[in-house]
């Protein structure tokens, strides 16, 4: 007796996701195109672009195309390990702020390290003379990336310059 065909059921074949490294909602990022020393960034999921502190900027035109100059105080509360920068500048971004105002930014590309990670970020560039961070990482560059646990930071090691001390400690 012959047995009836079997059928061969189509299956997807599962697909593992591929690892992502868990950030805190802080971490010690390197922008090494930009300067060498570390930058303590606030990660920041609300917000879609991530942003840079930008000392002294100004956007000028140069053989027909907008250039960026400005400093980075890569150390929070402090002059020290500054770094003047000029680089293109690809366009320019309305961002609203947390506080409800409307601002026209620079958007530059660089590079951004980040544990192991090394990826092309955008940034826009505006003053943070208030706000406690250097630098907010946004969705746009975190997105299918890392996952975050916003109850953690630091996850990468302190890479925090040497001689500055941690908030809230006091430098014997």
């Amino acid at each position: 007796m012959m047995s009836a065909p079997t059928r061969k059921r189509a299956t997807r074949k599962s697909r593992k996701p591929a690892a992502k490294p868990l950030i805190g909602w802080r971490e010690w990022v390197v922008l090494p195109d930009l300067s060498p020393v570390p930058i303590k960034a606030k990660i920041d999921t609300g917000a879609h672009t991530s942003t840079l502190h930008a000392f002294d900027l100004s956007v000028h035109e140069r053989k027909g195309r907008a250039w960026a100059e400005f400093e980075i105080h890569p150390i929070q509360r402090s002059r020290r390990e500054s770094s003047t920068v000029t680089c293109p500048v690809l366009g320019f971004k309305q961002v609203r702020s947390s506080s409800g105002h409307s601002q026209r930014r620079p958007v530059i590309r660089t590079r951004l390290l980040l544990g192991e990670s090394d990826l092309e970020i955008d940034l826009t560039l505006t003053s943070r003379d208030e706000m406690g961070f250097r630098m907010l990482l946004g969705r746009s560059a975190i997105r299918r990336r890392f996952w975050v646990d916003p109850g953690r930071s630091f996850l990468h090691g302190s890479r925090r310059p040497e001689g500055q001390p941690e908030r809230g400690t006091v430098k014997s």
